[in-house]
Protein backbone atom coordinates (compact mmCIF):
# COMPACT_ATOMS: atom_id res chain seq x y z
CA UNK A 1 0.00 0.00 0.00
CA UNK A 2 1.77 3.60 -1.25
CA UNK A 3 1.50 6.52 0.98
CA UNK A 4 2.10 9.22 -1.57
CA UNK A 5 0.06 12.27 0.45
CA UNK A 6 3.25 12.94 2.46
CA UNK A 7 6.81 13.32 1.72
CA UNK A 8 9.72 11.30 2.93
CA UNK A 9 10.64 13.91 5.30
CA UNK A 10 7.39 14.54 6.40
CA UNK A 11 7.19 10.63 7.61
CA UNK A 12 10.65 10.86 9.68
CA UNK A 13 10.17 14.13 11.51
CA UNK A 14 6.31 12.53 12.36
CA UNK A 15 7.74 9.16 13.04
CA UNK A 16 10.69 10.87 15.16
CA UNK A 17 8.44 12.69 17.16
CA UNK A 18 6.16 9.81 18.15
CA UNK A 19 8.90 7.34 18.66
CA UNK A 20 10.88 9.82 21.24
CA UNK A 21 7.19 10.34 22.71
CA UNK A 22 6.42 6.43 23.55
CA UNK A 23 10.10 5.64 24.89
CA UNK A 24 10.31 7.93 27.34
CA UNK A 25 8.16 5.31 29.23
CA UNK A 26 9.47 2.16 27.56
CA UNK A 27 12.48 0.24 26.71
CA UNK A 28 14.18 -0.20 23.01
CA UNK A 29 15.19 -3.22 21.59
CA UNK A 30 16.97 -2.53 18.23
CA UNK A 31 17.62 -5.16 15.25
CA UNK A 32 19.50 -4.15 12.60
CA UNK A 33 21.24 -5.81 10.24
CA UNK A 34 24.87 -7.25 9.78
CA UNK A 35 26.25 -5.52 6.70
CA UNK A 36 27.75 -1.79 6.30
CA UNK A 37 24.56 0.01 5.78
CA UNK A 38 22.95 -2.05 9.19
CA UNK A 39 26.22 -1.54 10.93
CA UNK A 40 26.13 2.14 10.51
CA UNK A 41 22.77 2.84 10.72
CA UNK A 42 22.91 1.32 14.46
CA UNK A 43 25.50 3.37 15.33
CA UNK A 44 24.21 6.12 14.80
CA UNK A 45 20.91 5.20 16.68
CA UNK A 46 23.02 4.13 19.58
CA UNK A 47 24.84 7.33 19.97
CA UNK A 48 21.90 9.21 19.49
CA UNK A 49 20.10 7.39 22.11
CA UNK A 50 22.56 7.98 24.62
CA UNK A 51 22.40 11.74 23.95
CA UNK A 52 18.80 11.40 25.26
CA UNK A 53 19.63 8.70 28.21
CA UNK A 54 16.85 6.07 26.52
CA UNK A 55 17.29 2.97 27.32
CA UNK A 56 17.84 0.37 25.12
CA UNK A 57 19.43 -3.34 24.37
CA UNK A 58 20.84 -4.08 20.40
CA UNK A 59 21.35 -7.29 18.85
CA UNK A 60 22.54 -7.58 15.12
CA UNK A 61 21.97 -10.44 12.81
CA UNK A 62 22.37 -11.64 9.89
CA UNK A 63 18.45 -12.52 8.62
CA UNK A 64 15.24 -12.11 10.47
CA UNK A 65 13.72 -15.20 10.70
CA UNK A 66 10.34 -16.03 11.62
CA UNK A 67 11.15 -17.67 15.14
CA UNK A 68 13.25 -14.82 16.21
CA UNK A 69 10.34 -12.17 15.89
CA UNK A 70 8.40 -14.36 17.84
CA UNK A 71 10.83 -14.84 20.82
CA UNK A 72 10.74 -11.15 20.86
CA UNK A 73 9.92 -9.49 23.90
CA UNK A 74 6.20 -8.11 23.59
CA UNK A 75 6.86 -5.36 26.27
CA UNK A 76 9.21 -2.92 24.27
CA UNK A 77 9.36 -0.93 21.60
CA UNK A 78 10.97 -2.22 18.82
CA UNK A 79 13.14 -0.84 16.11
CA UNK A 80 14.01 -2.47 12.94
CA UNK A 81 17.38 -1.44 11.10
CA UNK A 82 18.10 -2.02 7.53
CA UNK A 83 15.43 -5.09 7.55
CA UNK A 84 12.21 -6.08 8.41
CA UNK A 85 10.12 -4.97 5.50
CA UNK A 86 9.46 -8.37 3.94
CA UNK A 87 8.80 -9.95 7.37
CA UNK A 88 5.43 -7.75 8.00
CA UNK A 89 3.48 -10.78 8.09
CA UNK A 90 5.22 -12.27 10.97
CA UNK A 91 5.70 -9.05 12.89
CA UNK A 92 1.75 -8.95 13.60
CA UNK A 93 1.30 -12.57 13.90
CA UNK A 94 3.86 -12.72 17.16
CA UNK A 95 2.05 -9.91 18.54
CA UNK A 96 4.63 -7.22 19.06
CA UNK A 97 3.46 -3.49 20.12
CA UNK A 98 4.66 -0.07 19.33
CA UNK A 99 7.12 -1.05 16.33
CA UNK A 100 8.85 1.44 14.08
CA UNK A 101 10.95 0.13 11.02
CA UNK A 102 13.35 2.14 9.32
CA UNK A 103 14.58 0.54 6.08
CA UNK A 104 14.85 0.59 2.12
CA UNK A 105 13.86 -2.94 1.50
CA UNK A 106 10.87 -4.04 -1.00
CA UNK A 107 7.33 -4.19 0.75
CA UNK A 108 5.51 -7.04 -0.52
CA UNK A 109 3.28 -7.25 2.29
CA UNK A 110 0.39 -5.17 3.66
CA UNK A 111 1.75 -2.94 6.70
CA UNK A 112 0.20 -3.49 9.69
CA UNK A 113 -1.63 -1.26 12.21
CA UNK A 114 0.73 -1.39 14.77
CA UNK A 115 3.87 -0.65 12.44
CA UNK A 116 4.99 2.50 11.83
CA UNK A 117 7.32 2.10 8.72
CA UNK A 118 10.15 4.68 6.93
CA UNK A 119 10.96 3.10 3.66
CA UNK A 120 11.78 5.00 0.12
CA UNK A 121 9.56 2.10 -1.58
CA UNK A 122 6.43 4.54 -0.16
CA UNK A 123 7.97 7.53 -1.56
CA UNK A 124 8.40 6.91 -5.69
CA UNK A 125 11.05 3.94 -4.88
CA UNK A 126 14.13 6.49 -3.68
CA UNK A 127 17.13 5.48 -3.50
CA UNK A 128 18.06 6.16 0.21
CA UNK A 129 20.32 3.93 1.88
CA UNK A 130 19.06 2.71 5.89
CA UNK A 131 22.06 4.59 7.44
CA UNK A 132 20.87 8.00 5.75
CA UNK A 133 17.21 7.25 6.85
CA UNK A 134 18.56 6.55 10.20
CA UNK A 135 20.70 9.79 10.22
CA UNK A 136 17.43 11.49 9.07
CA UNK A 137 15.35 10.38 12.05
CA UNK A 138 18.39 10.80 14.27
CA UNK A 139 19.13 14.30 13.35
CA UNK A 140 14.91 14.84 14.10
CA UNK A 141 15.39 13.77 17.67
CA UNK A 142 19.02 16.36 18.17
CA UNK A 143 20.53 18.27 14.92
CA UNK A 144 23.70 17.96 17.15
CA UNK A 145 23.60 13.79 15.64
CA UNK A 146 24.70 15.53 12.26
CA UNK A 147 28.31 14.71 13.64
CA UNK A 148 27.24 11.46 12.36
CA UNK A 149 26.81 12.34 8.66
CA UNK A 150 29.87 10.73 8.08
CA UNK A 151 28.67 7.42 9.06
CA UNK A 152 25.49 7.59 7.00
CA UNK A 153 27.54 7.76 3.61
CA UNK A 154 29.88 5.12 4.75
CA UNK A 155 26.47 2.95 4.82
CA UNK A 156 25.24 4.03 1.49
CA UNK A 157 28.14 2.96 -0.18
CA UNK A 158 28.21 -0.06 1.80
CA UNK A 159 24.88 -0.54 -0.11
CA UNK A 160 26.54 0.73 -3.23
CA UNK A 161 24.03 3.41 -3.75
CA UNK A 162 26.87 6.24 -4.29
CA UNK A 163 25.56 6.68 -8.05
CA UNK A 164 22.08 7.49 -6.86
CA UNK A 165 22.64 10.54 -4.82
CA UNK A 166 19.67 12.57 -4.63
CA UNK A 167 18.66 15.94 -2.56
CA UNK A 168 18.75 13.91 0.66
CA UNK A 169 21.94 12.24 0.09
CA UNK A 170 23.28 15.57 -1.13
CA UNK A 171 22.43 17.30 2.39
CA UNK A 172 24.47 14.82 4.07
CA UNK A 173 27.23 14.98 2.35
CA UNK A 174 27.28 18.24 3.41
CA UNK A 175 26.56 18.01 6.75
CA UNK A 176 29.60 15.27 6.77
CA UNK A 177 31.93 17.57 5.00
CA UNK A 178 32.86 14.96 2.38
CA UNK A 179 35.81 15.56 -0.07
CA UNK A 180 34.90 13.82 -3.41
CA UNK A 181 37.39 13.61 -6.02
CA UNK A 182 36.82 12.17 -9.50
CA UNK A 183 38.56 9.25 -10.80
CA UNK A 184 38.51 5.61 -10.98
CA UNK A 185 36.48 3.97 -7.89
CA UNK A 186 38.71 0.48 -7.14
CA UNK A 187 39.78 1.15 -3.43
CA UNK A 188 41.39 2.23 -1.65
CA UNK A 189 42.70 5.12 -3.53
CA UNK A 190 44.84 6.27 -0.71
CA UNK A 191 47.25 3.38 -0.51
CA UNK A 192 49.80 1.86 -3.17
CA UNK A 193 48.29 1.07 -6.06
CA UNK A 194 49.88 -2.21 -6.42
CA UNK A 195 48.14 -3.72 -3.21
CA UNK A 196 45.23 -2.01 -4.69
CA UNK A 197 44.94 -3.80 -7.81
CA UNK A 198 46.33 -7.19 -6.26
CA UNK A 199 42.96 -7.14 -3.89
CA UNK A 200 40.33 -5.54 -6.27
CA UNK A 201 37.32 -7.36 -6.38
CA UNK A 202 35.13 -5.09 -7.52
CA UNK A 203 35.33 -4.62 -10.27
CA UNK A 204 37.57 -8.38 -10.78
CA UNK A 205 39.95 -7.62 -13.02
CA UNK A 206 41.23 -11.07 -15.16
CA UNK A 207 45.06 -11.97 -14.11
CA UNK A 208 44.95 -9.32 -11.96
CA UNK A 209 42.67 -9.39 -9.12
CA UNK A 210 44.33 -12.10 -6.52
CA UNK A 211 47.45 -12.37 -8.80
CA UNK A 212 50.68 -10.10 -8.03
CA UNK A 213 52.31 -11.49 -11.23
CA UNK A 214 49.43 -10.02 -13.11
CA UNK A 215 49.60 -6.88 -10.99
CA UNK A 216 53.30 -6.07 -11.99
CA UNK A 217 52.44 -7.01 -15.67
CA UNK A 218 49.71 -4.33 -15.85
CA UNK A 219 51.82 -1.73 -13.79
CA UNK A 220 54.57 -2.46 -16.44
CA UNK A 221 52.08 -1.95 -19.23
CA UNK A 222 50.78 1.34 -18.22
CA UNK A 223 54.28 2.57 -16.77
CA UNK A 224 53.37 3.33 -13.54
CA UNK A 225 55.74 0.59 -12.19
CA UNK A 226 57.91 1.35 -9.10
CA UNK A 227 59.75 4.74 -8.01
CA UNK A 228 62.34 4.37 -5.64
CA UNK A 229 61.16 1.34 -4.36
CA UNK A 230 57.18 2.65 -3.89
CA UNK A 231 54.05 2.53 -5.98
CA UNK A 232 51.87 5.25 -6.48
CA UNK A 233 48.21 5.80 -4.94
CA UNK A 234 45.18 6.43 -7.28
CA UNK A 235 45.07 9.40 -5.89
CA UNK A 236 48.22 10.92 -6.64
CA UNK A 237 48.15 9.65 -10.56
CA UNK A 238 48.36 12.20 -12.76
CA UNK A 239 45.81 12.58 -16.27
CA UNK A 240 47.50 10.85 -18.46
CA UNK A 241 48.95 7.87 -15.79
CA UNK A 242 44.97 7.98 -14.57
CA UNK A 243 43.55 7.36 -18.57
CA UNK A 244 46.33 4.65 -19.27
CA UNK A 245 45.39 2.37 -16.18
CA UNK A 246 41.51 2.91 -16.90
CA UNK A 247 42.17 1.84 -20.52
CA UNK A 248 44.08 -1.60 -19.46
CA UNK A 249 41.82 -2.42 -16.96
CA UNK A 250 38.98 -2.09 -19.56
CA UNK A 251 40.93 -4.26 -21.98
CA UNK A 252 41.09 -6.72 -19.30
CA UNK A 253 37.02 -6.36 -18.55
CA UNK A 254 35.24 -4.43 -21.04
CA UNK A 255 32.16 -4.38 -18.90
CA UNK A 256 34.11 -2.05 -16.33
CA UNK A 257 33.26 1.14 -18.91
CA UNK A 258 30.66 2.63 -17.21
CA UNK A 259 31.13 1.55 -13.51
CA UNK A 260 34.85 2.66 -12.84
CA UNK A 261 34.53 5.99 -13.53
CA UNK A 262 33.27 7.73 -10.62
CA UNK A 263 33.65 9.86 -7.22
CA UNK A 264 36.17 9.27 -5.02
CA UNK A 265 34.66 9.98 -1.24
CA UNK A 266 36.92 10.81 1.09
CA UNK A 267 36.19 11.10 4.77
CA UNK A 268 38.05 12.15 8.34
CA UNK A 269 38.59 9.32 10.14
CA UNK A 270 40.46 8.28 13.20
CA UNK A 271 42.13 11.90 12.39
CA UNK A 272 42.92 11.33 8.57
CA UNK A 273 41.74 11.19 5.27
CA UNK A 274 40.42 8.17 4.27
CA UNK A 275 38.82 6.52 1.55
CA UNK A 276 35.05 5.73 2.32
CA UNK A 277 35.20 2.34 0.34
CA UNK A 278 37.89 1.04 2.08
CA UNK A 279 36.23 2.22 5.34
CA UNK A 280 33.03 0.66 4.52
CA UNK A 281 34.82 -2.38 3.86
CA UNK A 282 36.36 -2.86 6.68
CA UNK A 283 33.08 -2.39 8.36
CA UNK A 284 31.60 -5.04 6.37
CA UNK A 285 34.57 -7.62 6.83
CA UNK A 286 34.61 -7.51 10.68
CA UNK A 287 30.59 -7.70 10.99
CA UNK A 288 30.61 -10.95 8.29
CA UNK A 289 33.71 -12.74 10.47
CA UNK A 290 30.81 -12.70 13.39
CA UNK A 291 32.54 -9.35 15.19
CA UNK A 292 29.58 -6.52 14.80
CA UNK A 293 30.61 -5.38 18.23
CA UNK A 294 34.06 -4.60 16.46
CA UNK A 295 32.37 -2.91 13.24
CA UNK A 296 29.81 -0.68 15.93
CA UNK A 297 33.30 0.26 18.10
CA UNK A 298 35.50 0.75 14.46
CA UNK A 299 32.31 3.31 13.63
CA UNK A 300 32.69 4.68 16.93
CA UNK A 301 36.29 5.45 16.19
CA UNK A 302 38.05 3.68 19.25
CA UNK A 303 41.02 3.62 18.90
CA UNK A 304 42.11 0.39 20.42
CA UNK A 305 39.95 -1.42 18.13
CA UNK A 306 41.20 0.08 14.87
CA UNK A 307 44.32 -2.64 14.77
CA UNK A 308 41.97 -5.19 15.41
CA UNK A 309 39.35 -4.36 12.66
CA UNK A 310 42.09 -3.87 10.05
CA UNK A 311 44.02 -7.45 10.92
CA UNK A 312 40.08 -8.64 10.62
CA UNK A 313 39.98 -7.04 6.81
CA UNK A 314 42.98 -8.34 6.03
CA UNK A 315 42.00 -12.20 6.57
CA UNK A 316 38.58 -11.10 5.14
CA UNK A 317 40.69 -10.19 1.83
CA UNK A 318 42.03 -13.05 1.52
CA UNK A 319 39.33 -15.30 2.27
CA UNK A 320 37.17 -13.51 -0.42
CA UNK A 321 40.18 -13.95 -3.39
CA UNK A 322 39.90 -17.82 -2.22
CA UNK A 323 36.10 -17.81 -2.70
CA UNK A 324 36.17 -16.07 -5.94
CA UNK A 325 38.79 -18.13 -7.19
CA UNK A 326 36.42 -21.11 -5.66
CA UNK A 327 33.54 -19.46 -7.61
CA UNK A 328 35.32 -19.19 -11.55
CA UNK A 329 36.88 -22.76 -11.20
CA UNK A 330 33.10 -24.17 -10.43
CA UNK A 331 31.03 -26.01 -12.47
CA UNK A 332 27.73 -24.34 -11.95
CA UNK A 333 23.99 -25.54 -13.57
CA UNK A 334 23.85 -23.63 -16.48
CA UNK A 335 20.38 -22.69 -18.93
CA UNK A 336 19.33 -19.76 -20.80
CA UNK A 337 20.07 -16.52 -19.16
CA UNK A 338 20.66 -17.88 -15.86
CA UNK A 339 23.46 -19.89 -13.64
CA UNK A 340 22.89 -21.37 -10.24
CA UNK A 341 26.39 -22.63 -8.19
CA UNK A 342 25.89 -24.47 -5.21
CA UNK A 343 28.87 -23.78 -2.92
CA UNK A 344 27.80 -25.95 -0.07
CA UNK A 345 30.56 -25.75 2.46
CA UNK A 346 33.09 -23.90 -0.09
CA UNK A 347 31.91 -20.72 0.67
CA UNK A 348 31.23 -18.40 3.79
CA UNK A 349 27.03 -17.97 3.92
CA UNK A 350 28.11 -14.33 4.85
CA UNK A 351 30.13 -14.15 1.51
CA UNK A 352 28.01 -15.52 -1.35
CA UNK A 353 25.95 -12.10 -1.90
CA UNK A 354 29.55 -10.51 -2.38
CA UNK A 355 30.48 -12.87 -4.36
CA UNK A 356 27.58 -13.20 -6.35
CA UNK A 357 27.66 -9.39 -7.28
CA UNK A 358 31.36 -10.18 -8.11
CA UNK A 359 30.73 -12.11 -11.13
CA UNK A 360 27.53 -9.97 -11.54
CA UNK A 361 30.36 -7.12 -13.07
CA UNK A 362 32.47 -9.83 -14.63
CA UNK A 363 33.08 -10.01 -18.23
CA UNK A 364 31.60 -13.39 -18.70
CA UNK A 365 28.06 -13.18 -18.99
CA UNK A 366 25.26 -11.03 -21.07
CA UNK A 367 23.10 -9.07 -19.54
CA UNK A 368 20.03 -9.86 -17.97
CA UNK A 369 21.79 -13.33 -16.81
CA UNK A 370 20.25 -14.40 -13.04
CA UNK A 371 23.24 -15.34 -11.21
CA UNK A 372 22.06 -17.88 -8.32
CA UNK A 373 24.73 -19.09 -5.10
CA UNK A 374 24.10 -21.28 -2.73
CA UNK A 375 26.15 -21.68 0.83
CA UNK A 376 25.32 -23.72 3.90
CA UNK A 377 25.42 -22.07 7.28
CA UNK A 378 23.87 -24.42 10.20
CA UNK A 379 21.50 -26.72 9.55
CA UNK A 380 20.03 -24.11 6.90
CA UNK A 381 20.72 -22.82 3.43
CA UNK A 382 21.76 -19.21 2.34
CA UNK A 383 20.84 -18.12 -1.55
CA UNK A 384 21.97 -14.90 -3.18
CA UNK A 385 20.74 -14.13 -6.86
CA UNK A 386 22.22 -11.20 -8.69
CA UNK A 387 21.36 -9.86 -12.51
CA UNK A 388 23.78 -9.04 -14.77
CA UNK A 389 22.84 -5.51 -15.95
CA UNK A 390 20.28 -5.01 -13.37
CA UNK A 391 17.70 -5.36 -16.12
CA UNK A 392 15.73 -8.19 -16.53
CA UNK A 393 14.11 -10.81 -14.22
CA UNK A 394 12.87 -9.77 -10.89
CA UNK A 395 15.14 -11.50 -8.21
CA UNK A 396 12.94 -11.00 -5.00
CA UNK A 397 9.55 -12.14 -6.49
CA UNK A 398 11.29 -14.83 -8.07
CA UNK A 399 12.81 -16.35 -4.45
CA UNK A 400 10.06 -15.43 -2.83
CA UNK A 401 7.34 -17.34 -5.19
CA UNK A 402 9.28 -20.27 -4.12
CA UNK A 403 9.77 -19.73 -0.39
CA UNK A 404 6.01 -19.33 -0.64
CA UNK A 405 6.09 -23.33 -1.71
CA UNK A 406 8.66 -24.66 0.67
CA UNK A 407 8.78 -22.28 3.46
CA UNK A 408 11.90 -19.52 4.60
CA UNK A 409 12.42 -16.37 4.59
CA UNK A 410 13.19 -14.08 1.45
CA UNK A 411 13.92 -10.64 0.83
CA UNK A 412 16.03 -8.07 -0.87
CA UNK A 413 15.57 -5.94 -4.09
CA UNK A 414 14.53 -6.28 -7.34
CA UNK A 415 18.20 -7.12 -8.65
CA UNK A 416 19.69 -8.56 -5.37
CA UNK A 417 17.80 -10.51 -3.46
CA UNK A 418 18.75 -13.53 -0.92
CA UNK A 419 16.54 -15.97 0.89
CA UNK A 420 16.96 -18.45 3.70
CA UNK A 421 15.88 -22.18 3.64
CA UNK A 422 16.27 -25.36 5.72
CA UNK A 423 19.31 -27.59 4.38
CA UNK A 424 16.59 -30.69 3.75
CA UNK A 425 14.75 -28.81 1.56
CA UNK A 426 17.95 -28.55 -0.82
CA UNK A 427 16.92 -30.47 -3.62
CA UNK A 428 13.28 -29.38 -3.98
CA UNK A 429 14.47 -26.00 -3.86
CA UNK A 430 16.96 -26.56 -6.86
CA UNK A 431 14.49 -28.25 -8.79
CA UNK A 432 11.97 -25.43 -8.08
CA UNK A 433 14.42 -22.57 -8.99
CA UNK A 434 15.71 -24.24 -12.39
CA UNK A 435 12.25 -25.01 -12.97
CA UNK A 436 11.40 -21.26 -12.16
CA UNK A 437 14.47 -19.77 -14.02
CA UNK A 438 13.85 -21.91 -17.75
CA UNK A 439 10.23 -20.13 -17.68
CA UNK A 440 10.65 -16.90 -19.61
CA UNK A 441 9.31 -14.61 -17.02
CA UNK A 442 10.85 -11.39 -19.04
CA UNK A 443 11.98 -10.75 -22.49
CA UNK A 444 15.61 -10.19 -21.82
Amino acid sequence: MKKEERSLEQEIKEMAGEFIGKSEKKGIQIISHFDTDGITSVTIMIQALKKIDRTFSVRIVKSLEEQFIFDLPKDKITLFLDLASGSLNHIEEAGLTDVFIIDHHEIIQQIPENVKIINPELHSKQKISSSCLTYLFCKEIDESNREFAKLAILGMIGDTLEKNIGKLDNGILEDGEIKKKRGLTIYPSTRPLNRTLEFCSDPYIPEVTGNSAGVLELLRETGLNYANGKCKSLIELNEEEMKKLITAIMLRNPKTKNRIIGDIFLIKFFNKLEDARELSAKINACSRFGESGTAIQFCMEIPKIKERAESIHAKYRQELLSAIKFAFASTPIKGRGFLIINARNHIKDTMIGTIASILSKSSLYEEGTIINLLAYYDDKIKISARIVGERGRNARELLNSIIEKIGGEAGGHEFAAGCIIKREKEKEFLELLKKSLEVELVKI
